[in-house]
């Protein structure tokens, strides 16, 4: 068995860390990682102590609200947010950083990826935000789709 490359050991991570989501919708993770590091991970869900959407129901759904739509109208915090969250709790510095995504991030956590210095996004599903994709654009960052392209 052959030894896996760093992209494929951080994005097999990334989907461990995923499966504690507690999203109805889909179950999403993030690594932020830096010089072969893991720095923090997250995962969708919502904030400590709330009730969780796998307990309660998913608001989005209730209310019938489309993916991609409408972000700030659901109890949960997405995975990168959540990774950043985390870091910042616990005093680590995530500037230069990469972030490994089972999804690509949508304008939110775009933004506030670019803001905390994050360097490099590497993920594996599309998300349809075009905002997103402009503003990372924008910022001098390239999404890259694994398994697209050679592992690091």
């Amino acid at each position: 068995m052959a030894r896996p490359s760093w992209d494929e050991y951080f994005m097999a991570i990334t989907d461990q860390v995923a499966e504690r989501a507690t999203c109805k919708r889909r179950k999403i993770g993030a690594v932020l990682v830096k010089d072969k590091r893991i720095l923090a991970t997250g995962y969708n869900g919502v904030p400590s102590g709330l009730a969780h959407c796998d307990e309660v129901g998913c608001l989005r759904e209730q209310r019938g609200i489309p993916s991609g739509t409408q972000h700030e109208l659901c109890r949960g915090i997405h995975a990168e947010q959540n990774a950043v969250i985390q870091a910042a709790r616990h005093g680590i510095a995530i500037d230069g950083a990469t972030v490994y995504c089972t999804h690509q991030p949508c304008v939110l956590c775009a933004k506030i990826l670019i803001n905390a210095g994050v360097k490099e996004i590497v993920f594996r599903d599309a998300y349809p935000d075009e905002l997103a994709c402009e503003m990372l654009a924008e910022a001098g960052i390239t999404p890259r789709c694994y398994p697209s392209g050679e592992g690091a």
